[in-house]
């Protein structure tokens, strides 16, 4: 029995003991928990933002050229294949493959007019030269009908008036239809020479659209114009390029070769931040697939106009960032997490901005571990902190968040309030 009591009376003495180390224990973390320290040292302003790398100069792989004198029918051609992405490629490999079928149908019909064009121009040319040679026989007859008559017409003086007569109007009808007969060759042989001449534009335009078809579809087959890299094209809403897509004569892009050595990281910036950045600002890089290595580079170019990214309401401009130097192992579409420099402080003394309080009189003001409501000037901030230009000192204790009896804090820094005052402008 005593024994028994003996444990139950170490229990709960245990129980008790570790019941107060806990709470003193977790006492002490929220008390350290709501207090932070004025830090000092280097203070930046940047924007971060997330990227895409780019190459900044790359070759186009282009499918076949539908215009600049081809007689070639414009259509949308669907690629029927496309090696991977990433395949490394030397100048002359197969890149991809285009569908013919359209262009095929388009050709056979042209060569089946070629052909009837070109049997319509024989059967012409025939049809003329028989026509033409035998008007050339009939006037050949009507002359001698003509020096037939005429010689009637001379011998008829001495016969009777009525002979002579009747020679006479035998003479001219000859004559008049000598005459009707060259004018007849004549407008038939312009007329043939025009109908000719129409044929063999025709057959020689089809002809050459035959031609053109032909040297096309040689182009279906695309071979790469340089080593290099391929990577799948995007258009200009961000959709790749791929297998079972299309491309115009407007856009024959089917896929490219980037320039690995001059790589781009392509960001976007809020309407609200692109006011910040200029061209020539420092970036600081690092990339998602190489998580331990940072990379510098600079702001290259901003958009003048904003646009809207796809689920999203708020517009953005495009900024491209250069990435100084040359690592070969970066690759298009690889994540990049970007720090543009806006500005950069040494020797200050910053707290997080949610130390900071304002009353009615909008003065600012932060809590301190000793119980003063200290009225600060503050500086220029970042998205998480703030820097303090006078009020507070590096490694005073303040409240991160406004304390329960704040209002029992004595007011500390009055003579900075009229300081402030004038820094508003008020």
């Amino acid at each position: 029995m005593k024994k028994t009591l003996v444990i139950t009376v170490i229990v709960v003495l245990t129980t008790i003991i570790a019941l107060t180390v806990f709470n003193k224990i977790t006492s002490k973390k929220e008390s350290t928990a709501q207090f932070t320290e004025v830090s000092s040292g280097k203070f930046e302003i940047t924007i971060n933002t997330t990227g895409e790398l780019v190459a900044e100069n790359s070759i186009d792989i282009k499918g076949p050229l539908f215009s600049q004198g081809r007689d070639v029918r414009s259509t949308a051609v669907k690629i029927t294949d496309l090696v991977s992405e990433g395949t490394r490629v030397k100048k002359g490999d197969f890149v991809a493959k285009l569908d013919k079928t359209d262009l095929d149908n388009s050709l056979k019909d042209a060569r089946d007019r070629l052909k009837s064009l070109q049997t319509d121009l024989e059967m012409a040319l025939l049809d003329t030269a028989m026509t033409m040679n035998n008007i050339r026989d009939q006037i050949s007859n009507q002359k001698h009908t003509v020096v037939e008559s005429e010689l009637t017409f001379r011998n008829s003086k001495y016969e009777s008036p009525q002979i002579q007569r009747e020679a006479e109007i035998n003479y001219d009808q000859a004559k008049m239809v000598l005459d009707q007969l060259k004018r007849t060759y004549s407008l038939r042989d312009a007329q043939t020479r025009a109908n000719i001449k129409t044929d063999r534009l025709w057959t020689s335009r089809i002809g050459r659209r035959v031609k053109d078809y032909e040297d096309v579809l040689t182009d279906f087959t695309v071979y790469a114009p340089a080593s290099g890299m391929i990577i799948y094209y995007r258009n200009r809403f961000g959709t790749k390029r791929i297998a079972g897509s299309y491309i115009d004569s407007f856009d024959r892009v089917v896929a490219t070769l980037p320039d690995l050595t001059s790589m781009l990281s392509k960001a976007f910036v809020s309407e609200i931040e692109i006011n910040k950045v200029i061209k020539g600002q420092k970036v600081v890089i690092t990339i998602d697939a190489f998580p331990a290595k940072t990379y510098s580079g600079t702001v290259l170019s901003i958009a003048n106009i904003g646009e809207k990214l796809p689920n999203t309401d708020s517009k953005v401009f495009e900024v491209m960032i250069k990435i100084d130097g040359t690592d070969m192992n970066l690759r298009p579409s690889m994540t990049t997490n970007n720090k543009i420099m806006i500005e950069s402080f040494e020797n200050v003394a910053y707290i997080p901005s949610e130390c900071v309080h304002t009353g009615a009189d909008t003065i600012p003001f932060v809590y301190t571990k000793n119980g003063y409501r200290q009225v600060i000037i503050p500086g220029k901030a970042n998205e998480k902190q703030m820097i303090v230009e006078k009020g507070l000192k590096p490694g005073t204790k303040i409240y991160i968040t406004e304390p329960s009896d704040g209002s029992k804090f004595k007011m500390a820094g009055k003579e900075l309030i009229s300081e402030v005052r004038e820094n508003k402008g008020l």
